[in-house]
């Protein structure tokens, strides 16, 4: 958690300062209208980077406890608070943009404590002591999450960078896409959660049925809400966009892209489950490094298609990204020599006694 929050003030340091720096690369030029208040935007949001990467490690721990519950929980107050305090501070105290982020912020922070709170009540928080931190292990396995988490993250801010230099309107209807989509890639994320915590305790036991059982369920579980959600939103999207914007010309946009965000979203689950499957079994080198190459390759038509194709190109690209990641994925379950040997071979039936949880103290270094 230490480690969390020194790296948060870091990423709040370098946004603040580097923020005209990171608009020139988004694509977003001194000239264009949409810098300066992405600007202060962006200042603003850099206070809340501390809260945001203390909350996303703390995700972690609640996960290693096979605690879904809790994260949930704490988010979705969260996200309840921010939904009530951006009428209040975008349009009562007039504030607008600023008024956004203010109010991200400070749902950020709520979401930090009660998390800390919970974790509190359940675990004792210890302060860390250098010598008892095994960081070799730690900074490997973090590596390759690091280096994951960078090729992800890089890949979808080239999207964005893309759409923002094909001008301000079509910036905005995918931004309004693409908000829409990273939201429910959180269902799909709670889905793969749920899945990594089970898959880790039967793994670690030596319980590979149970794995296997597991591992099917979750692909097909993720297959079918991917397919529910796509179909529910191609119903609901016309209107659900207008809560975003009431601009004619960036609605007319978004339901000329709105077949193929829909058609994305199935790609978009099962590839998050994907990613739930490696990390419950600490296949943490194959998916980081999977995704850098399934990134670059994305990347690389990102950079090319949108001046040809336009907005679709964008979403062509992201749609790839997703599909490759299932391909990577794919591929490691079906191999023999990788932790997922198990798959490829029949098993005898094993008998394992369940295991309580609740009634075992934990104490977690901060």
């Amino acid at each position: 958690m230490v480690l969390a929050l020194g790296i948060g003030v870091v990423e709040a340091s370098a946004m603040y300062f580097g923020s005209g720096l990171f608009l020139n690369l988004m694509g977003i030029s001194a000239a264009s209208p949409m810098y300066l208040p992405a600007e202060q935007f962006l200042k603003l949001r850099a206070i809340g980077a501390p809260a945001v990467v203390l909350y996303l490690a703390m995700q972690g721990i609640f996960r290693g406890f096979k605690d879904t519950k809790t994260p949930v929980f704490c988010l979705g107050l969260g996200n309840l608070s921010a939904v009530l305090f951006f009428p209040i501070f975008m349009y009562s105290f007039g504030f607008g943009i600023t008024g956004a982020a203010i109010s991200t912020v400070a749902s950020q922070y709520i979401v930090a404590i009660l998390m800390i709170w919970y974790l509190k009540k359940s675990t004792v928080l210890l302060v860390p002591d250098i010598k008892d931190l095994q960081l070799g292990g730690y900074l490997k396995s973090g590596g390759f999450l690091l280096g994951r988490t960078l090729a992800a993250v890089m890949t979808i801010t080239l999207s964005t960078s893309m759409a923002a230099r094909l001008g301000p309107l079509i910036m905005a209807a995918h931004q309004i896409c693409l908000q829409v989509w990273l939201s429910l890639s959180l269902l799909a994320d709670a889905q793969a959660a749920s899945s990594q915590a089970l898959i880790a305790s039967c793994f670690a036991k030596g319980n590979y049925n149970r794995v296997k059982e597991f591992t099917y369920f979750a692909l097909k579980a993720g297959l079918c809400s991917g397919i529910f959600l796509a179909v529910t939103l191609g119903v609901s999207f016309s209107s659900l966009a207008t809560i975003f914007t009431n601009d004619k010309e960036v609605l007319d946009i978004i339901r000329s892209i709105l077949l193929l965000v829909c058609a994305s979203y199935p790609f978009t689950s099962l590839a998050y489950i994907f990613d739930g499957l490696h990390y419950g079994v600490s296949d943490f080198s194959y998916a980081a490094c999977s995704m850098m190459i399934v990134g670059a390759m994305s990347s690389a038509y990102l950079l090319y298609a949108p001046p040809i194709f336009g907005l679709p190109g964008v979403w062509f690209g992201l749609t790839l990204f997703m599909v490759l990641r299932i391909v990577a994925g794919y591929m490691r379950l079906s191999t023999k020599n990788g932790p997922w040997w198990f798959l490829q071979e029949a098993l005898p039936n094993t008998q394992v006694g369940r295991y309580n949880a609740s009634s075992h103290s934990v104490a977690v270094n901060m």
